[in-house]
């Protein structure tokens, strides 16, 4: 804060300068940060202030400026002066033609904003039209258009298309699942409201598929088949003597096999269950501790360890 403030006096001289209102903009976003937001606020106004002043010379450093400004209120909960000023900023932006991936993005975080708020049908242009210039400049392969056809997915089917819902959703998981990865938990949110859409259209089979990817985390399904006939060879393994070697109630034993909680005579209901506990993290430590009297657990086990560890 010290360093901040000694910024604006140097630039106090040039009480219209670009470098004063942005030495203002960190201030307001500095005291926001430490819960001070009345003195954040007057640091802000001052800016905007400044920004008047400035948007007919310099309109791009007054919409980025703008922005800035919006992102801080956003975190102080004030809404509808974050999407004032963005709207401001995208009203300046939509004037240079090279702006699209700068046009798309502020769309985006106003249509989010506004979706945010309940507001879907004014929601709904801002995220359209984020779509479209994301797409002009990011071919519409980007995780920023990822996140946005997802909003856009959910506005329509806030808004009772569903359809179109599901069109924006199936997007959204292909964009997500590239740049986010397939066990990313925003891809997993796309995955599952591609299954909410398909499931309201009456597609059931798409829905149940999409949902069991949801469940399965990208897991592959011949994956999970295989480790669960894993699972039930090592139960259905012949002698007793064998079986106890790897049933422990050791609690500095990791691997392990178990029936029941170990908790059992203090329940009030009781599950029947069976379990073969074996951690996984940190991985290079829980790797030698293997079963050693089923080690044909090792080769597909470990697959699915090593997939869950990605």
């Amino acid at each position: 804060m010290n360093t901040l403030k000694g910024i604006v006096e140097q630039t106090n001289n040039e009480k219209d300068s670009e470098g004063l209102a942005g030495s203002l903009i960190l201030i307001g976003k500095a005291l926001s940060d430490q819960g001070k937001f009345a003195d954040s606020k007057e640091c802000l106004e001052l800016a905007c202030t400044i920004l008047d002043k400035k948007e007919t010379v310099s309109p791009r450093f007054v919409a980025q400026a703008c922005a800035d400004v919006a992102t801080v209120y956003e975190a102080m909960d004030e809404i509808e002066t974050a999407v004032s000023l963005l709207k401001r900023a995208l009203a300046l932006i939509e004037k240079e033609p090279q702006e699209l991936h700068a046009e798309g993005t502020v769309s985006a975080r106003i249509g989010w904003m506004l979706l945010s708020g309940g507001e879907v049908p004014p929601a709904i242009p801002y995220l359209e039209s984020a779509a479209e210039r994301l797409k002009e400049s990011f071919a519409s392969k980007h995780f920023v258009a990822g996140h946005n056809y997802n909003n856009l997915g959910v506005a329509y089917l806030e808004s009772e298309r569903p359809q179109l819902a599901a069109q924006m959703f199936a997007t959204a998981k292909d964009n997500l699942d590239v740049y986010r990865g397939p066990h990313h938990p925003d891809s997993i949110v796309a995955r599952q409201n591609l299954a909410i859409a398909y499931n309201t259209v009456g597609s059931y089979t798409l829905a149940i598929e999409s949902q069991q990817q949801v469940i399965n985390h990208g897991i592959s399904e011949d994956v999970i088949d295989e480790n669960l006939n894993v699972a039930e060879e090592s139960h259905a393994m012949p002698g007793l003597e064998k079986k106890e070697r790897e049933y422990s109630k050791d609690p500095n034993r990791s691997c392990k096999q178990y029936t029941n909680s170990y908790a059992y005579p203090m329940e009030d209901f009781h599950y029947w269950r069976k379990a073969l506990t074996h951690p996984c993290h940190p991985l290079e430590k829980c790797v030698p501790e293997k079963p050693t009297t089923h080690m044909y657990v090792h080769e597909r086990s470990w697959l699915f360890v090593m997939i869950c560890c990605k």
